[in-house]
């Protein structure tokens, strides 16, 4: 594996846990010789991200729309940033660099990403692993309401082994690395 998306909050949140597990994730990429591909901010815990991989001289890809870098929002301490023009490019860019995706905690952007995620594996758009990195629960309700879903069904069961969920960034890391891609889809429409 030689890069992975990282879906990362605007916010850093109010659990002290989740920025250790952002930080901790950096360094580890950094560390691995992966390149970290996430939306090129410089706030939150998109910010916390980039530092540790700048910090642990790994290399990192901002992808960022206009509208943010004329907000202020980007991160100058990447050297390595596109921009693009809309939210739309970003999502597509970052998949396309990427050789998988792993969510932090965040609020509704970090969500809309990985489902977005989620949904292209099911429609067989791509055969890339997907991890959660479920830093005390926090996923615990998104991995409930897929239960749900599936339950209802609108789902077919998820494979276990494309959606990779850990509280432990060095665990699920190993997992993505060590990711073998299937022939066939990862799960079907329901």
């Amino acid at each position: 594996m030689r890069s992975i998306c990282v879906y990362a909050g605007a916010n850093a949140g109010g659990n002290p846990r989740f920025l250790e597990a952002t930080q901790l994730l950096g360094t580890l990429l950094a560390e691995h010789g992966i390149t970290a591909v996430y939306g090129g901010g410089n706030i939150g815990l998109m910010r916390a991200l980039a530092d540790a991989v700048l910090l642990g001289n790994g290399h990192i890809i901002g992808v960022i729309p206009h509208f943010f870098v004329q907000r202020g929002l980007k991160h100058h301490g990447v050297q390595d940033m596109r921009t693009v023009a809309t939210m739309h490019e970003r999502k597509a860019l970052m998949a396309d660099l990427a050789d998988g995706f792993i969510a932090l905690p965040g609020g509704l952007g970090t969500l809309e990403e990985i489902v977005e995620i989620l949904t292209w594996a099911q429609i067989g758009l791509h055969a890339k692993p997907v991890g959660l990195l479920n830093v005390d629960g926090f996923y615990q309700p998104l991995l409930d309401f897929i239960q749900h879903m599936t339950a209802q069904g609108f789902l077919k069961p998820i494979r276990s082994d494309w959606l990779l969920v850990d509280s432990s960034p060095p665990e699920l890391l190993e997992r993505m690395r060590t990711f073998q891609s299937q022939a066939a889809g990862p799960f079907a429409p329901g």
